[in-house]
């Protein structure tokens, strides 16, 4: 179990997942639930996507990378940094292949619709910074721009190569991701491993970089992604369906999954879990709280709050 929702003194929902830690060389240091289950590793694959777009040659600076490895809230300052990763290579947002969406930030929604605008675009899509990327390194590389979120297109093919050898995990057969792109199997011990290697290889000291520096492009503010990055020494990606993935400077990896699919147990589950091998100083712990044991509300009153459940077993 991850946690349980308490309302009023009475249990009312449980969250169950899973939890892997994985030391900088590769080895399970603790776990809990079935690390072996398989599932999606969605967004949280991005930090990967992105390097290989960077390594397939996509020139990104060090705002365009973290915007490559983002799920971002559409804020103007992300969408600003997507139509100049496009501008620089010639194109603009209608060569996205991300399906049109609005932000995913409320306030930007609003402030777009205060201007006016009334139809969804693709440069919104919280997905566009990747598959900007995705596009630049097709340019680069002469392939083909139309077919790029086809698995047999050479840039997702490379992708699909990058992931299965850094996880030593197949990750086919690949689904379709909400943002059309092809998204790769996992599990919650190969998450792990991945966010190990990336906390740890030279091969991606650049995104790491990127992404420590800029966790507001990565994410957006008060995300909890971003606020694990903002307020300890690491980077952590968010993916859709509950699966959260951080990776502690030259040290850990680790995975957390939630089988219901809930972003804010992952977060609380994570938190839980960087206490439990003592990577949350006390003063990172009060500034995590909020997210850690989000209260629960009754008539517009704490009467409850999310209850970590976490209990690690260790290797």
């Amino acid at each position: 179990m991850l946690a349980a929702r308490v309302r009023s003194g009475l249990v009312e929902t449980v969250h169950d997942g899973a939890v892997a830690v994985m030391s900088k060389d590769g080895d399970l240091l603790a776990s809990s639930g079935d690390i072996d289950r398989p599932f999606f590793l969605r967004s949280a694959a991005k930090p990967f996507q992105a390097l290989t777009a960077q390594e397939e040659g996509a020139a990104l600076d060090v705002e365009e990378l973290a915007m490559a490895a983002s799920s971002h809230d559409g804020e103007p300052v992300h969408v600003a940094l997507v139509e100049s990763m496009l501008d620089r290579v010639g194109l603009d947002g209608s060569a996205l292949g991300c399906p049109p969406s609005w932000p995913v930030s409320e306030l930007a929604r609003a402030r777009l619709r205060g201007t006016g605008r009334d139809e969804a675009q693709r440069i919104w899509n919280n997905c566009s910074g990747k598959h900007a990327a995705w596009l630049r390194a097709c340019r680069a590389r002469g392939w083909d721009l139309e077919s790029y979120l086809r698995p047999d297109h050479p840039l997702q093919m490379r992708i699909i190569g990058h992931v299965g050898e850094m996880g030593e995990y197949d990750v086919s057969p690949v689904g379709v991701d909400g943002c059309g792109a092809p998204v790769l199997r996992t599990t919650t011990r190969v998450m792990a491993l991945l966010y190990a290697r990336l906390a740890t290889q030279a091969r991606y000291d650049e995104v790491f970089t990127a992404m420590h520096r800029y966790p507001a492009l990565v994410s957006g503010k008060g995300n909890g992604d971003a606020s694990l990055a903002t307020t300890l020494n690491l980077v952590g990606k968010r993916g859709a369906a509950g699966c959260l993935g951080v990776a502690i400077d030259g040290r850990l990896g680790i995975a957390v999954k939630s089988w219901d699919g809930l972003e804010e147990i992952a977060t609380s589950a994570m938190i839980a879990t960087l206490a439990a091998v003592g990577e949350l100083p006390g003063h990172a712990s009060r500034v995590l709280a909020p997210l850690a044991r989000p209260q629960v509300l009754g008539g517009g009153q704490a009467v409850g709050e999310l209850e970590p459940r976490v209990e690690l077993r260790w290797a």
